[in-house]
């Protein structure tokens, strides 16, 4: 996952944005010891289910839940400490970005930080030809023989292809005022961007104001 900023002291609670199974909450808990709670967001309330069930029950007392389409979401502004989202963002278009960057600049709080992560295209890279293979044929391939057809993976190395990398999705942040920064993994295969969301221009502008006049 994309390098995250501390959330800083104290008890943070915040978002994971197409949260799924949580696969990310284990880690996050263990390298945040400062991490409160962490509220899953996602349409499928199914599926959070399963996951707390199965994966997340020993840590059921961490984790919170709101079922929420994030391209059309009523989160409170300004609540979260930390917005995360793994694997969620390459079946969007662009505009779906910019929904999606919107929100996470409306519910960070000021000095809030972020860190999305995504499969990506590693082009340039001389073993690209083996690893879209990986994706476009192996792992559905293993998903249907061992997980009872299950199609999760088909359309991965598609979406991976289209998607490119993080790099446009760092661009629509920034223009939402966030500062971001964008981090390329294992040759490209997996591009991320983290930054934190900074005071707004006229808090800045009267700190200095007040600053000027002491």
């Amino acid at each position: 996952m994309a390098a995250m900023p501390a959330p800083g002291v104290g008890s943070a609670s915040g978002y994971d944005l197409m949260a799924g199974t949580g696969e990310v909450w284990p880690h996050l808990l263990k390298r945040f010891d400062d991490i409160g709670s962490i509220t899953a967001v996602d349409i499928s309330s199914g599926m959070h289910r399963r996951a707390m069930e199965r994966l997340h029950a020993h840590r059921a007392h961490r984790i919170e839940f709101i079922e929420d389409d994030v391209l059309a979401s009523d989160l409170p502004s300004e609540t979260a400490d930390f917005v995360i989202s793994t694997f969620g963002l390459k079946t969007f278009n662009p505009e779906q970005h910019a929904r999606l960057a919107a929100l996470v600049a409306r519910v960070l709080k000021p000095g809030g930080v972020f860190s999305m992560i995504e499969a990506s295209d590693p082009k340039g890279w001389w073993l690209r030809p083996l690893y879209l293979f990986h994706l476009k044929m192996v792992l559905p391939l293993i998903e249907r023989i061992f997980l009872r057809g299950a199609q999760d993976f088909a359309m991965i190395g598609t979406y991976s292809t289209n998607f490119g990398n993080a790099a446009q999705i760092a661009a629509i942040l920034r223009d939402h005022g966030l500062e971001v920064e964008f981090s390329k993994y294992f040759f490209g295969c997996a591009t991320g961007v983290a930054g934190r969301k900074i005071s707004s221009p006229s808090r800045t502008a009267s700190g200095a104001h007040q600053n000027q006049s002491r």
